[in-house]
């Protein structure tokens, strides 16, 4: 198809009218039209070397740009490629829109006509992990299909969508009964919780003693950050942070309280409340200590997921997005802090802490907590960090300051490969941030070609690599469980040598030397990959003192 408008070029233009400048994707047969469009128009492409990457590459996209991520995806098995990084971008509510291509209009709904990369239906294999789909029939539909998907995925709770439109209608000339698309305003929708239900909130709270806060992943993505310290201070409540809401308040606050979740310390300290305030969790595994979590005072859940209120704990439901209704119930508080109180919740925090340190200290674990501190040491104060599901990665959840820059890790479906990618998508969002990226050697194999990607477009970002010559939390999960491990030893590359080949700058490192090598990644330009082979031992998981 050449000259002329297409349907690929009325799917660019809804795109462009929706404010989009960058987009990550990789071609395939059936999407050329798509392509073809995108390369008359003013949009910077990712160029990913594989769907599931591009999918993370999305992720990190849509996390550091504060809106809807455009992924890019051929048919068949390149789409379904890209599912896991799409579940995980529901488990996480990351905004991010799927546009697939199809097979021509004539084989959809399983006719069986033997199209290549034929499924009977597609979107049904994307229905438990995006939030709505869409297969348009005709050009005149793509416009108002985009626009709607994009503003389900900015609905609260956010999340991705998919949008499949047909080789045929990619490639098809369109006329004047489609006009260039030049209006697409959205209104994406947000739960707003009730009046009676914040008249009831605050009343427990005012009349609590020992009111605690735990904040979730929720209130950092609905940048409710402000409200929830009012609310704090109002009621001199501690605020605990999930692994994903450990940035939801400033770790320098007299009532941060950290995010030691896994200590059964801070386990009971949370039992301990009388009110204990939820604020975008659903007190899931991660963030309930295993399941250990037994609440013994009343519940107040805040979130704007719907399935997830009392779906654990019982107790008062507030549905809706976290600020709104924290500013709201902040203003419906009553005389606000004690003086007395605060100093007592202050020094219960310090307390608690020294616990904690005194349990790790008693662990023998200098290396591990060295080489965190060397991490944070490296890396300037507003950079973004990325962690896979790898030891250290599991040691950043809960001792990680992530001082200015955002925190993000693959906890929404916990697998493996997601750092790497995701940090790419960031530096495309923003290339003058410093974004790190760390993962086991396991981890890094599967996203290894993407360092092709960087090197092609010039991205800066580190890769950090801490190599122990296999899965190392899986080894050690099966040695305690059966007395050996099975399938976690795995012969690895040289991956010095390999990142060089690509052109990038590589290094291997030590735990002494990781903070200055880092800080030479940052000053040198294009993208960087240090090497610490280093195998990394786990704090005690201590909600194992109790039974669940």
């Amino acid at each position: 198809m050449t000259g002329g408008r297409t349907g690929g070029d009325v799917a660019v233009e809804t795109l462009r009218a929706l404010g989009v400048d960058r987009v990550v994707g990789i071609p395939g047969q059936h999407a050329l039209g798509l392509f073809d469009a995108l390369r008359r128009a003013p949009i910077e492409l990712l160029p990913a070397r594989v769907e599931n990457n591009a999918g993370f590459m999305a992720d990190g996209l849509a996390r550091c740009s504060a809106t809807v991520a455009p992924l890019l995806l051929s048919t068949g098995p390149g789409a379904l490629t890209a599912l896991p990084a799409l579940m995980e971008a529901a488990g996480s509510s990351v905004p991010v829109l799927a546009i697939s291509a199809q097979i021509p209009v004539d084989g959809l709904g399983g006719s069986r006509r033997g199209h290549l990369h034929e499924l009977e239906d597609q979107s049904a294999a994307f229905a438990q992990v995006v939030k709505g789909s869409w297969t348009v029939r005709t050009s005149a539909q793509i416009p108002s299909a985009l626009i709607e998907a994009w503003e389900l995925a900015l609905s609260v709770p956010q999340g991705p969508v998919l949008v499949e439109i047909p080789q045929d209608i990619l490639l098809a000339p369109v006329g004047n009964d489609v006009p260039p698309v030049v209006d697409a305003r959205v209104r994406p929708r947000s739960p707003r919780v009730r009046d009676e239900l914040i008249a009831e909130a605050a009343r427990m709270l005012d009349v609590a003693e020992r009111p605690v806060i735990l904040a979730g992943g929720g209130a950092v993505r609905a940048g409710a950050s402000d409200a929830l310290l009012r609310v704090a201070e109002a009621i001199d409540a501690p605020v605990f942070s999930t692994f994903s809401g450990r940035d939801a308040v400033p770790t320098t606050h007299p009532l941060a309280a950290g995010t030691w979740i896994e200590d059964i310390a801070t386990t009971e300290y949370l039992e301990g409340a009388d009110v204990l305030l939820v604020v975008g969790s659903g007190l899931g595994e991660l963030s309930s200590n295993y399941f250990t979590l037994r609440p013994q005072g009343r519940v107040i859940q805040l979130d704007a997921d719907l399935g997830v209120l009392g779906s654990n704990h019982s107790g008062l439901g507030l549905h809706g997005d976290a600020r709104d209704a924290l500013e709201r119930l902040s203003d419906a508080l009553g005389s606000g802090s004690d003086p007395r109180r605060r100093t007592d919740r202050v020094e219960e925090i310090a307390a608690l802490a020294d616990v904690v340190r005194a349990r790790l200290d008693s662990q023998g674990l200098e290396l591990e907590r060295g080489i965190l501190a060397s991490i944070r040491e490296g890396l300037p104060d507003d950079g973004d960090s990325f962690w896979d599901m790898t030891m250290i990665a599991y040691w950043a959840w809960s001792a990680w300051d992530s001082r200015d820059g955002t925190f993000a890790t693959a906890q929404g479906a916990g697998g493996l490969g997601y750092a790497f990618p995701a940090a790419i998508g960031a530096a495309f969002a923003d290339p003058s941030r410093a974004v790190l990226a760390v993962t086991g050697d396991g981890g890094a194999m599967y996203g290894i070609a993407e360092i092709a990607t960087c090197v092609q477009l010039g991205l800066d970002l580190t890769w950090l690599i801490v190599a122990d010559g296999g899965y190392g939390i899986l080894a050690e999960y099966m040695t305690g469980a059966f007395g050996a491990a099975t399938a976690t030893d795995l012969t690895m590359p040289d991956f010095v040598a390999l990142a060089q080949s690509f052109g990038a700058h590589a290094v291997a490192t030590t735990p002494t030397t990781l903070a200055a090598d880092l800080r030479t990644a940052w000053e040198t330009p294009g993208p960087s990959v240090i090497v610490l082979p280093q195998t990394i031992g786990l704090f005690a998981p201590t909600h194992t003192e109790r039974s669940a």
